[in-house]
């Protein structure tokens, strides 16, 4: 939605291994890298968001030492990429070996998580500084939503909270435990248009 919200005239695509009949924009079911792969000479796209599991370099998973049951999917994400020559972004969790990423994180858009994330762009992209103390609360959007708790000075809410907090409407609460916020994507597009010369 957030590159969407950059490129209001573009065509988006979305592809995933797994059908997400509430995506909003047009949908390829499949293997992303096989996607990427499929493609000879003329590539359709002006722009590549790929988003590998995260779940090898999660912090939850590296506390409990199962990073090795989760496969790592940057290289070969990466490999592809850098083989169709357009320009692209690979989104991942701050432990993820990306190539001189980006962080941002929801205080830089005045939303009411932290979601800390980071990004390797293939073109410039200027990440504004965390503004974390005027956070006057912080929503912990991951788990299962339902409830109200306290844990590492985090408040976990119900799904309601959760959409709120991430600026995001049409997800459910496993659907948002997964996303980054809309503000993520629709800044790095906005950087992206800066990179080719035309107005944010």
């Amino acid at each position: 939605m957030g590159l969407h919200q950059a490129f209001p005239d573009a065509e988006i695509y979305g592809v995933d291994i797994k059908k997400q009949p509430r995506y909003p924009f047009k949908f390829v079911w499949g293997d992303a890298v096989d996607y990427l792969f499929s493609f000879d000479r003329a590539y359709p796209y002006h722009l590549i968001w790929a988003s590998p599991k995260c779940q090898r370099y999660s912090t939850m998973t590296m506390k409990w030492g199962r990073s090795e049951s989760h496969q790592d999917q940057i290289p070969a994400t990466r490999t592809a990429l850098k083989r169709v020559g357009t320009p692209y972004i690979i989104e991942n969790v701050p432990q993820a070996p990306l190539e001189s990423p980006v962080t941002l994180c929801g205080s830089m858009f005045g939303l009411k998580v932290r979601r800390h994330r980071n990004f390797e762009c293939s073109f410039p992209v200027i990440a504004p500084e965390c503004q974390h103390e005027l956070q006057s609360e912080v929503i912990g959007v991951y788990g299962h939503a339902g409830g109200t708790s306290k844990r590492d000075g985090l408040t976990f809410k119900g799904t309601a909270a959760w959409k709120e907090a991430m600026g995001i409407d049409w997800m459910v609460g496993n659907e948002l435990a997964q996303a980054i916020p809309p503000a993520y994507s629709r800044y790095i597009g906005e950087q992206f248009k800066l990179s080719l010369g035309g107005p944010q």
